[in-house]
C-alpha cells in the first residue's frame, strides 16, 4: 500500500468510526438517558463549585494549575481510550474526548481546590494529593465501573488510575511552581 492508499483507508475508517460513535451516542448516551444527565452533572456541578470556592486573589495561578491537570488528563485519557485500556461508555458529545466531564471539570476542579487549600493553609500538598487521588480512583472510578459508565481492559484498574492521578497532580504542581519562580525572578530583577 502506498502513502495515498494508507491515508484514504485512514479517512474511510475514521468516517466509519465517527458514524458508529454517533449512532451509539444517539441510542445509548443521548439526552433521554440518565447516563447523559449524570455525565452532564459531572461537568456542571464542579464548575459551579469552582465559581464560588475559587480564591480570586490568586486566580491565574490556581487556574493555571487546574488547566495543567485538565490538559494532562485529557492527553492521558485520549491514549487510554484509544488503546481501550480505560473506556468511558457514556459521553456528552461523541466527537469530543469521551471523558470530557472528568478531564475538563471534575478532576481539575478537585485537584485545584486541593492545591488552593494546601497553599493557602500551608498544608502538605503531596499528602492531600494522595488522599484525593485515592478517593477519585478507588471510590469514584469504582462507582463508575459499578454503574457501567466505564470499563477497564487489558490489566488496567483503579490502582493505575490512582498512580496517574498522583503523577498528573505532581507534574501540574511542579509546573505551577516553576512558572511562579520565573515570575518572581522577573519581578526581582526589575
Amino acid at each position: 500500500m502506498n502513502y495515498s492508499q494508507y491515508w484514504n483507508e485512514i479517512y474511510e475508517k475514521s468516517r466509519d468510526l465517527n458514524s458508529t460513535l454517533i449512532s451509539y451516542w444517539q441510542q445509548y448516551s443521548f439526552i433521554d438517558s440518565w447516563q447523559f444527565w449524570f455525565v452532564l452533572s459531572l461537568f456542571i456541578i464542579p464548575l459551579v463549585i469552582l465559581y464560588f470556592a475559587l480564591d480570586r486573589t490568586r486566580i491565574f495561578e490556581i487556574l493555571f494549575f487546574g488547566y495543567t491537570v485538565h490538559i494532562l488528563w485529557t492527553y492521558v485519557d485520549t491514549v487510554l481510550g484509544s488503546t481501550t485500556l480505560f473506556v468511558h461508555k457514556y459521553f456528552l458529545i461523541p466527537l469530543l474526548p469521551f471523558a470530557l466531564s472528568l478531564s475538563s471539570a471534575l478532576l481539575p476542579v478537585g485537584f485545584l481546590l486541593i492545591y488552593q487549600y494546601c497553599t493557602n493553609n500551608n498544608k502538605n500538598f503531596y499528602l492531600f494529593t494522595i488522599l484525593i487521588s485515592a478517593i477519585f480512583a478507588f471510590g469514584f472510578a469504582s462507582l463508575e465501573r459499578y454503574m457501567g459508565l466505564v470499563e477497564f481492559n487489558n490489566g488496567m484498574n483503579q490502582f493505575y488510575v490512582f498512580l496517574i492521578d498522583i503523577i498528573i497532580a505532581v507534574v501540574a504542581f511542579w509546573l505551577t511552581k516553576f512558572f511562579l519562580k520565573l515570575r518572581d525572578n522577573k519581578h526581582k530583577n526589575k
